[in-house]
């Protein structure tokens, strides 16, 4: 038995000490992140470049692209992209070949998100989920495939920013579908480039407080959606269940963590580490809760998410 602890002992320490070796040379390398009008792109900008690394950061707004320039060094660049847009990705990546050179592009960061609508399934058509999709999905992989040339040419990294949203269902509607895409892209990414020394590592954040938990949009978003629903849709649905979901969906906003701070330092390690993780889960809920969870049998996950979930009026008892 104690041969076994200290061999566990051991297997631990050397991987820490294996996953604290930083690579040398940092400050000549490029950086793409998309996403960076507020929240974890914001402070990934920032973070990496106080960090002394060459940061090419896309905005989705010029106000956001001027304030992330006001707060950060000369070295840090600003473009304006809107990554479900084609053309637009195709510009940016012109832009980006121009400024790494032949030095290729060390690292991307596909972090632009956007929350789609938060509401019940039984609430929803086929163009609430095309957005987030367009965006969630379909853009992150425009704008990777896009720069591919760039990364294999830095043998550099790719790191996208998943969510415990993409191992269990826990928020409904496109964005937790658009979350497990981005898990199922990169796995096949990350096996597919390991031929051309380009690492693909997957963040997976908790819940944490973004852009995209700013509690009064998410309540006025659903309360938008119960009114617009069909009369019969809302009586089996019922007026206590609509309550319930918006109470449950404004508990989970407010207990979202503020210290966005450990989702940027897994970006950074993964970015910066000689051996980076493929997986990096960030945050205690995500770490002791949903990862768990997720590799629990179905009818036990199945379990603990019906236990405040909302009950339909007409449901069968």
């Amino acid at each position: 038995m104690w041969l076994l602890v200290l061999a566990l002992l051991g297997l631990l320490v050397y991987r820490w000490y294996r996953q604290s070796h930083i690579l040398e040379n940092l400050a000549d390398k490029y950086v793409f992140i998309t996403g960076c009008d507020t929240g974890f792109g914001n402070l990934l900008a920032k973070q990496l470049d106080k960090f002394g690394m060459k940061v090419l950061a896309s905005c989705l707004t010029l106000k956001g692209a001027e304030n992330l320039k006001k707060e950060t060094s000369s070295r840090l660049q600003t473009t304006i992209l809107d990554i479900s847009d084609s053309k637009n990705v195709s510009s940016v990546a012109e832009w980006v070949s121009r400024v790494v050179g032949d030095r290729g592009l060390w690292g991307l960061v596909n972090n632009a998100a956007i929350p789609g609508q938060m509401v019940p399934l039984g609430w929803q058509k086929k163009n609430d989920f095309v957005k987030v999709l367009e965006v969630n999905v379909l853009g992150m992989i425009d704008v990777t495939l896009t720069l591919l040339p760039q990364i294999r040419k830095a043998q550099g990294r790719i790191v996208n920013v998943s969510s415990i949203a993409g191992r269990l269902s826990l928020i409904p509607g496109g964005y937790n579908i658009s979350k497990y895409g981005v898990e199922v892209f990169s796995d096949a990414l990350r096996q597919e480039l390991s031929d051309f020394g380009v690492k693909v590592s997957i963040v997976e954040p908790g819940a944490f407080n973004t852009s995209m938990t700013i509690l009064p949009f998410i309540k006025k978003s659903i309360e938008d959606k119960w009114q617009m629903l069909p009369a019969e849709t809302k009586k089996i649905y019922g007026e206590e269940y609509f309550k319930k979901f918006r109470q449950n969906m404004e508990q989970m906003v407010i207990k979202s963590s503020a210290k966005n701070y450990l989702v940027t330092n897994c970006i950074e390690h993964a970015l910066t580490a000689c051996h980076p993780w493929t997986r990096y889960s960030a945050g205690w809920d995500a770490k002791l809760i949903h990862i768990p969870l997720s590799y629990f049998p179905t009818f036990i996950s199945d379990y603990f998410a019906s236990l405040k979930a909302p009950r339909p009026a007409q449901r069968i008892k």
